[in-house]
């Protein structure tokens, strides 16, 4: 692995990073095109109808599910930084028993937690009709892109093996505050 090149309208990382034992391929180096156009992806839905806050649960949520190590990390950073309460971030593997997230946060991570352990029928209505109460359809559109992305990365950077924390500096992600 020569480094790792991952590119962003907010941040690029064009510098190498040292091979480890842990990491197996760079994704972004051996595949450029799809890697951008993923990126691309991410960086469309950062725009959309979902406000920030739900964004970083959903992407905090389903990591955890998926037991994606660098991009918890990464998104529990970001969070913090752009002023999320560290409570709600420990909270967030617990938000059923929480009283720290509103209506329509628990309705996206229901959504999330659904989607990301999609049950062997489909989304059952119940489901369906709890996020359709808090968020309208082109809310529902926009958060199940979110929830399909993260679900991306999540499966690209736990197949390679990405190191969490690796990319702190280049994102800025130090002033977290939790490296």
């Amino acid at each position: 692995m020569k480094g790792n090149t991952m590119s962003s309208k907010s941040a690029t990382m064009t510098a190498p990073v040292k091979t480890t034992k842990t990491n197996r391929v760079n994704y972004a180096e051996q595949s450029p095109d799809l890697f951008k156009k993923l990126m691309d992806f991410s960086d469309a839905a950062k725009k959309s109808a979902i406000e920030h806050t739900v964004q970083y649960l959903v992407e905090i949520r389903a990591s955890q599910i998926n037991g994606c190590a660098f991009c918890l990390d990464m998104h529990v950073k970001q969070a913090k930084i752009h002023g999320e309460r560290e409570l709600r971030l420990h909270h967030v593997a617990i938000w059923r028993e929480s009283p720290l997230f509103n209506p329509r946060e628990r309705a996206a991570l229901e959504w999330t937690e659904t989607l990301t352990k999609l049950p062997e029928h489909g989304v059952c209505s119940e489901v369906f009709d709890r996020v359709r109460q808090q968020f309208s359809e082109k809310e529902i559109s926009d958060l199940t892109y979110i929830v399909m992305i993260i679900n991306s990365w999540n499966r690209a950077n736990i197949a390679f093996r990405t190191e969490p924390g690796i990319f702190d500096h280049m994102f800025g992600l130090e002033k977290a505050g939790l490296s």
